[in-house]
């Protein structure tokens, strides 16, 4: 199975039976390093940003599954007013990591590697963290609609990644990512075309339909939690959960293939 989509009953079960069912910890139990990567885009609490609850749980298989691995969390958060530090703070990740003896990584300033990719139509060459190369992603967003590119969900859950230092102001504002935004399909598409998510882990929960910052919740909630190696098909399927044709979703379309 390559996306498993389980109805959601409480993330302990719903992750399990999600990442059993494609055989997830067939594939875990070969690494030796691992980044959990959330979508932690600013200090709004769920289901803008994932909970501590779902990578809790994310966290507790992973270890279950690679117990030797060195397993980290990170992400870089794209608020133009806080550093990625503040955020995992305002929203308890800070304390949750001492709790479980997980160290947590702000993407935002980690070392980089700049690769090339003359093929790629906004970055035919890029910098990214050089952990997003020597890890294991797993990715774990939240299924929102979004106001610029559709919906977010696994591809664009990328692009915590991309440093402020070079990707930040432009023509779209001040979020740490702003020049992704000048063409956010097309570099999506790029973005994803140097690295994706091994791993997603979604959830899909709840929902938002609007907005990727607020705004009203799906109603009634999804239900779902997703799982699938393939971070393409997995938004495809998402999309349709929000009731999207993602032919109409530039980072979804063909041209993402």
């Amino acid at each position: 199975m390559d996306t498993a989509i389980v109805d959601f009953t409480n993330y302990t079960d719903s992750i399990r039976e999600a990442l059993d069912a494609i055989r997830a910890c067939e594939t875990l139990e070969k690494q030796t390093a691992i980044l959990i990567k959330p979508n932690l885009m600013g200090p709004q609490p769920f289901p803008v940003t994932t909970s501590i609850e779902c990578c809790d749980a994310v966290l507790d298989y992973v270890r279950a599954c690679a117990p030797a691995a060195e397993i980290v969390v990170g992400d870089g958060c794209g608020d133009p007013n806080m550093d990625t530090h503040e955020v995992f703070v305002e929203l308890g990740y800070a304390d949750w990591a001492l709790e479980k003896g997980v160290h947590l990584i702000d993407l935002n300033d980690a070392p980089l590697e700049w690769r090339e990719d003359p093929d790629c139509e906004m970055f035919p060459e890029i910098a990214l963290p050089e952990i997003a190369f020597s890890h294991y992603i797993v990715s774990v967003p939240v299924l929102k609609a979004h106001t610029l590119s559709a919906m977010t969900g696994a591809m664009k859950n990328m692009m915590g990644f991309a440093p402020p230092r070079h990707y930040s102001g432009g023509k779209k504002g001040c979020w740490k990512k702003a020049v992704f935004h000048e063409n956010l399909e097309q570099a999506i598409i790029d973005l994803n075309r140097y690295r994706n998510a091994d791993l997603t882990v979604m959830d899909a929960s709840v929902g938002l339909s609007q907005s990727h910052l607020g705004g009203p919740e799906c109603d009634p909630p999804i239900g779902k939690i997703l799982a699938g190696f393939d971070p393409l098909e997995l938004d495809r399927k998402a999309a349709k959960l929000l009731g999207l044709d993602w032919h109409d979703i530039g980072h979804l379309s063909e041209a993402a293939e």
